[in-house]
């Protein structure tokens, strides 16, 4: 039999709660089984935080409504339907309190996807299943020239947090020479991202290549430890710095966002001299809010200050090896090279 439905105060606005004793995350050896409801209560206890990386940003909803357990799918693209998926455009029937913003996607379709602009909207989306939130690095005002640089520095095989913290030692260093303040977090995963304000005068396409120049830098201050290679035959034991996660309609989970990962891990703010001290795991539902509370938001100050984007371009113009692929969904784009892993390239074989 089904729990009672609940309401919690979202920055005073009430939002229901139905099923609030579903469990979402069963417990593991070092967390305790969470709720529905713990899902709602924990994205209020830490509110100014996940509206700060939503506020007024289109926005993805990656729902589990049956849970995050053994056996439930993933709809992808590539793989087709299942139990959770990825939501684009605003789910029918939604309160009038849930606003949206239009996006155009790369085939020229558009959607209009939900705009968080308070709390309330952010705890509706986690009663209707939501577990992360996937915002688009504008805001609603102008949807075509980005805000946000995104640096996610990825461990492939044979690496792992510890080689993305030591590259991310680099990484700031190479911030600081570009005059640039760049605000860490963790991914909830393995990985680290790091974002950095941006004018919005540049397009989808600047902000990419600003990324491709960044992390081919990265290459040449660690030779053997990062890569820009898009082809995973190609990148090794190395971090990846995945820089089509600037493309138009590539989003990455946002700080505070939960990931359906055993446990319950959240991708986390924090300062850039904690990263050597901390591991992912140390992040999660149960122990976010207690942190939240102690110390605040680690990103409060990051809509202080926004930054030309002329450095990077600067940097990616002077470079001699231009673009590089995009993600296989795209159209073919311009000036983009032959999107052809290497191994199957028969040109290059002859």
């Amino acid at each position: 039999m089904a729990s009672p439905a609940t309401t919690v105060d979202a920055a005073g606005r009430e939002v229901r709660v139905s099923n609030p004793d579903r469990v979402i995350f069963p417990a593991t050896e070092r967390t305790p089984e969470l709720t529905k409801l713990d899902v709602v209560e924990y994205y209020v206890a830490v509110a100014g935080g996940i509206m700060r990386a939503l506020d007024r940003r289109p926005t993805t909803l990656e729902r589990w409504p049956k849970g995050v357990h053994e056996g439930i799918v993933l709809s992808t693209r590539e793989k087709g339907g299942g139990d959770a998926f990825f939501q684009k455009r605003i789910p029918r029937g939604a309160p009038d309190f849930v606003e949206t913003s239009r996006i155009t996607f790369p085939s020229g379709r558009h959607a209009d996807e939900v705009c968080p602009t308070e709390p309330a909207v952010v705890a509706w989306a986690a009663q209707m299943g939501t577990i992360t939130f996937h915002p688009w690095p504008v805001r609603r005002e102008d949807v075509d020239h980005p805000d946000e640089l995104r640096l996610d520095l990825d461990p492939q095989p044979g690496t792992d947090f510890a080689d993305a913290v030591r590259v991310a030692g680099t990484a700031r260093e190479l911030l600081s020479d570009l005059g640039y303040v760049g605000f860490p977090k963790t991914s909830g995963g393995r990985g680290i991202h790091i974002y950095v304000r941006i004018e919005p005068k540049w397009s989808f396409t600047d902000m990419r290549h600003a990324a491709i120049a960044f992390g081919r830098e990265l290459e040449r201050r660690l030779p053997g430890e990062v890569t820009t290679k898009w082809w995973k035959e190609e990148r090794g034991e190395r971090i990846f710095v995945d820089y089509n996660q600037n493309a138009r309609d590539r989003t990455i989970a946002s700080a505070y966002s939960i990931r359906p990962k055993p446990g319950a891990p959240v991708s986390a703010p924090v300062e850039w001299d904690e990263l050597p001290e901390i591991t992912p795991e140390d992040f999660t539902v149960a122990t976010m809010p207690a942190r939240y509370e102690e110390v605040g938001d680690k990103h409060a100050a990051i809509d202080d200050v926004e930054h030309s984007l002329e450095p990077l371009l600067d940097l990616y113009a002077r470079d001699e090896e231009g673009d590089m692929p995009y993600p296989p969904d795209y159209p073919k784009m311009p000036g983009e090279p032959k999107r052809v892993q290497p191994s199957r390239d028969t040109d290059r074989k002859r």
